[in-house]
Formats: structure tokens, C-alpha cells, sequence
């Protein structure tokens, strides 16, 4: 590898081989070296390679801002994060929690530390992602020396659900804000609360994760056409009557709130999840 771009001595972007841009780390890397100079391997502590260049330019942004140290904890922590959950996690999570990480530990020297008003429903309907980001939390404690608000776990969460459906932040939020308004007309629909920890509980939230991911990127299910589609979306709204209408009022909530229309399978799909979080339910 030869160097790039020395960012100081600790770190330079470097390109390999195949004229792929890295970023590499190590004690000493950059001191005293020069653009084109051939890299010494035995001073190579760490390497990141981004597969998409905007992100690459990201990255080498990105350690020119934040302590080093920051990035090779996070890169530990997604690590741990891949072991742990079965989803596939979008590259940019390393660029994106590793900002978010540093910024709160800076705020947390300058005594500003923000709460997230989503942090229960976020507990709620991500809590796989939320213990990631409790234990997250423990470990920046015990690396770095820095107890930061427990609110940050919520973030952390959101930060791993962001990565999980490729959305931004800004939707995440959005998304996390629809299930919890469908949730609230689905418990008054039926006067009664749920089993948050339930297994078909946590399955509707995932189809109401996954469908709102739809519905702000207008990939939402069309009808099918053929005959099997139509009678089987009869079959559910008479035999399912009191959840179709359930659905609708979710339907209902989406037009009202979003200004957006879902379609009669959609509506299909959320009346058979909500027959099985409530079960008892007479038709």
C-alpha cells in the first residue's frame, strides 16, 4: 500500500493494489512520512475499506474529526452487533455511530446530554437493538472511562434499525413514530393492552417496521390480480371481519397522518397479525 493522504501520525488514507482507497492505522504511520511512500506492514494496527466510495470520502472525513480511538471501538461494537443479531448491517453504520458516539462524548465533557422522547416505544418495539445499546453503553464505560445517559441506548438502537433497513435517521424516526400511532389505534380499537414481550406481538411490530420501510420508500404491495389473490382477500375479510376493520383504522391513520394509501392486501397482511395478537376476538 502506498500512501495517499497523511491525516497525522497515527493515521493516513492509503491506497492498496488495486488502487482501492483505505484508511490505516498505526502507532507512528504517518509520522515523518510523505504522499506515494510505500507503508511499512509491521506498523499496520488497523485497516477500513468502505465498498462505496462516497462512503470511503465519509470515512477519511470522519478521522480527520474524531479521536481514533472512537472509530476502532465502534468497529468492536458492530462486530459484537453481527454476532448477535441475524440482519446484515448497511456499511455506513460504522461512519454514522462512530460520529454519533464521539459527539455525545464530547457533549457529555461539555455537560450537555440530550434525552430521546422516543426511548420507551424504542425499548418497546427494538429491543434486541436496545440491550445492544445498553451493553454498548457499559462497554464505552468501561473503555473510555465515560458514563454516558442512558438515553444514548435508545439512539445506539436506532442507529443498528437504520443499518438493518438502509434508511436514514430522519426516517427512522418517522418509521418508530408509525408504529407507535398504529399500536395506539389498534389498543384503542380494542380496548385492551397487548403483550408487549409476546412473540406475535414482536412479529406485528416487525411487520410494522418493515411495512412502514415500504410506505416511505412508495414500495408499498400492490393488489395481485389473479383470482387465487381475490379470493383469498375475501376469505380474510369474512372470516377475519372485526381485525379487517382493525386494519382499516390503521389504514385509516396512515391517510390521515401521512397522506398516503395502502393497499387492499397490505390491509390483508396487518388483519392476520392482528387476528394473532388477539386471538379471542369474535367476528
Amino acid at each position: 500500500m502506498r500512501i495517499k493522504k497523511i491525516i497525522n501520525n497515527s493515521i493516513v488514507s492509503a491506497v492498496d493494489e488495486k488502487g482501492r482507497e483505505l484508511i490505516v492505522t498505526g502507532k507512528g504511520i504517518g509520522f515523518q512520512r510523505h504522499k506515494g511512500e510505500t507503508i511499512d506492514p509491521a506498523l499496520i494496527e488497523r485497516t477500513y475499506r468502505m465498498e462505496e466510495k462516497s462512503e470511503q470520502q465519509k470515512l477519511r472525513d470522519l478521522v480527520e474529526q474524531i479521536p481514533i480511538e472512537h472509530l476502532h471501538l465502534t468497529e468492536e461494537l458492530i462486530a459484537d452487533f453481527k454476532a448477535k443479531i441475524p440482519q446484515s448491517l448497511n456499511e455506513s453504520l460504522l461512519i454514522t455511530l462512530a460520529d454519533h458516539i464521539s459527539f455525545a462524548i464530547k457533549r457529555k465533557y461539555e455537560g450537555l446530554e440530550f434525552t430521546n422522547p422516543l426511548k420507551d416505544s424504542i425499548m418497546c418495539y427494538y429491543p434486541a437493538e436496545y440491550r445492544l445499546g445498553q451493553h454498548s453503553l457499559a462497554v464505552i464505560e468501561e473503555k473510555l472511562h465515560v458514563r454516558l445517559h442512558e438515553d444514548e441506548a435508545a439512539f445506539i438502537a436506532l442507529h443498528i434499525v437504520n443499518a438493518e433497513l438502509n434508511t436514514t435517521m430522519s426516517e427512522m424516526y418517522d418509521i418508530t413514530k408509525l408504529i407507535e400511532g398504529a399500536i395506539s389505534v389498534v389498543e384503542y380499537f380494542y380496548q385492551k393492552e397487548f403483550d408487549r414481550v409476546s412473540l406475535d406481538f414482536n412479529r406485528f411490530v416487525v411487520h410494522l417496521r418493515y411495512f412502514a420501510q415500504r410506505l416511505f420508500h412508495g414500495g408499498i404491495t400492490e393488489d395481485g390480480e389473479d383470482e387465487q389473490d381475490e379470493a383469498f382477500r375475501q376469505l380474510i375479510m369474512k372470516s377475519c371481519r372485526e381485525h379487517y376493520r382493525c386494519a382499516q383504522c390503521i389504514g385509516e391513520y396512515i391517510r390521515n397522518t401521512y397522506h398516503k394509501e395502502i393497499s387492499e392486501d397490505e390491509l390483508v397482511y396487518l388483519t392476520i397479525h392482528l387476528k394473532r395478537i388477539n386471538p379471542g376476538t369474535i367476528n
